[in-house]
């Protein structure tokens, strides 16, 4: 029994050196290959560190607690969650109570405070943060993880971006942190967040990039980093940092409710606007003055594009750059100075990127042919164009209803082009219905023939014979241009 759990114990022993052997390196059916030092000093982004302490130890020293103060009106703001109890108004059997205590209170005014984070990313004092943790604030102070205190000036604030730079003054020397590349990262790559989530100062999480690319409807450049790195209220404005130590990304929104999901702006975005923050206090945008959407499937055999992306012109204001270059409604953007547009989104990052003044060249897709125009880009307002009536008149064997567009049409519309018929009716189990025609449509083209009224729609629709395919060219509010196709 003695000399079998010897040989037990020897046989254990092996196992677990093996084991040890394996991890060091890579086995092979010939034995065991152990990685060349080279090749185990490059950077493996897919491999968990041993520890993310001297990352955590090198980079704290610069991220900072923010705390903005501004002034707020309202009833007594002690018990703001005491007002209303857990049911509806009306249900609640409390409800006449808490009027009757709280709800004739007075009007005063009272400090309204709020958390954040930000990053230190030079010596003269610059502080990078989200626009939400001091937009509105009547003062703001900065306490670095050495425990010094400071008041800080606002700089410039960038509401479309959600960013904010402030600053500090300090005699003495003020730890910076580096900013990297967001465009080198990569799915799956290990990332630190560093702030104060819910008022813990210097918090420190780990986790990985989930996502590049995200747009979460919270503004026009939504560029988002994903990552399952818990960041929580409080780690706004702080820094997401790679694993060579250096800002990727500025830690900035969660989902409510949600677990592992949080975004950061991308570094390379944060630069230019960084920049101009810092020599105007202010952001400049270019302008070109279009309207443009994505290329579905459908428009793509419209216009009988194979290779490649794009971007559809679907309006172009009158007086401004594109218009007096000379683009046009239906022209499809395919690269601004050499470089391939693949999103719409893409289009208004570029065009925003580019100096107010500066031309520009854009290659564009008119009818077939390509056709170049230089553009001299104007500065954006970030002021809304905004502004849905007609008359019918004829139907067909596929079931619509269309009408011209007045003026008022095209006022309800906002069309600055009144060209194309209106759909005010759909009959039920219709050809038009099952292709997916909806009254409030316009009809711009029938077979790649403009439509301008009625009278002209008639005629297009009378080349058609029975059982040819019919291609709409359509507008649709709120939605932009389609194309929906049926056979007559």
């Amino acid at each position: 029994m003695k000399t079998r759990n010897t040989f037990r114990r020897f046989l254990l022993g092996k196992a677990a050196a093996a084991l040890i052997i394996l991890t060091a390196g890579v086995f092979t059916i010939s034995g065991i290959y152990t990685v060349p030092e080279s090749q185990a000093a490059t950077r493996d982004l897919g491999a968990a560190p041993e520890s993310f302490t001297s990352l955590a130890e090198k980079n704290s020293p610069a991220v900072v607690n923010i705390r903005a103060e501004r002034n707020g009106k309202g009833g007594n703001p002690m018990i703001p969650h005491f007002k209303r109890g857990p049911m509806p108004e009306g249900q609640d059997p409390l409800h006449d109570f808490f009027e009757k205590f709280f709800g004739g209170a007075p009007q005063r005014e009272y400090r309204q405070r709020s958390l954040g984070s930000g990053f230190i990313i030079d010596k003269d004092g610059f502080i990078v943060t989200n626009n939400h943790v001091v937009q509105g604030a009547d003062k703001i102070k900065v306490i670095l993880k050495d425990g010094r205190e400071f008041d800080a000036e606002v700089k410039g604030r960038d509401a479309n971006t959600d960013l904010a730079l402030i600053r500090i003054t300090s005699d003495n020397d003020l730890p910076v942190i580096q900013l990297g590349d967001s465009d080198a990262l990569k799915i799956g790559e290990w990332v630190l967040a560093i702030g104060n989530p819910f008022g813990l100062e210097h918090t420190v999480t780990s986790g990985i990039i989930s996502a590049k690319g995200r747009v979460i409807g919270s503004g026009p450049y939504d560029d988002f980093i994903q990552t399952d790195a818990s960041i929580n209220p409080g780690n706004s404005g702080g820094p997401l940092i790679n694993m060579e130590g250096k800002v990727v990304g500025i830690n900035t929104a969660i989902i409510a409710g949600g677990q592992g999901i949080g975004f950061a702006i991308p570094v390379n975005l944060a630069k230019g606007i960084i920049t101009q923050l810092k020599t105007k206090g202010e952001v400049t945008r270019g302008w070109l003055g279009v309207g443009i959407q994505d290329l579905s499937q459908e428009l793509k055999e419209y216009y009988g594009i194979k290779d490649g992306e794009g971007v559809l012109v679907t309006q172009v204001f009158p007086g401004d750059p594109a218009d007096k270059a000379g683009l046009k409604v239906g022209d499809i953007i395919q690269k601004v100075n050499g470089q391939e547009v693949d999103s719409s989104r893409e289009l208004s990052r570029m065009i925003a990127e580019t100096p107010v003044g500066r031309g520009v060249e854009i290659l564009v897709l008119r009818k077939g042919s390509s056709q170049t125009f230089n553009v001299a880009l104007s500065k954006r307002e970030d002021t809304e164009r905004a502004d849905a009536g007609a008359t019918p008149d004829k139907t067909h064997d596929f079931g619509i209803v269309v009408a011209d567009i007045t003026p008022e049409t095209a006022r309800q519309f906002n069309l600055k082009d009144a060209g194309g018929v209106l759909v005010v009716g759909v009959e039920p189990d219709s050809k038009g219905q099952k292709a997916g025609i909806l009254e409030g449509d316009i009809i711009r083209e029938i077979n790649h023939k403009s439509v301008d009224d009625v009278k002209g729609y008639e005629a297009e629709i009378g080349k058609i014979k029975s059982g040819e395919t019919v291609y709409l060219y359509i507008l649709r509010p709120n939605r932009g241009f389609m194309v929906i196709k049926f056979t007559k």
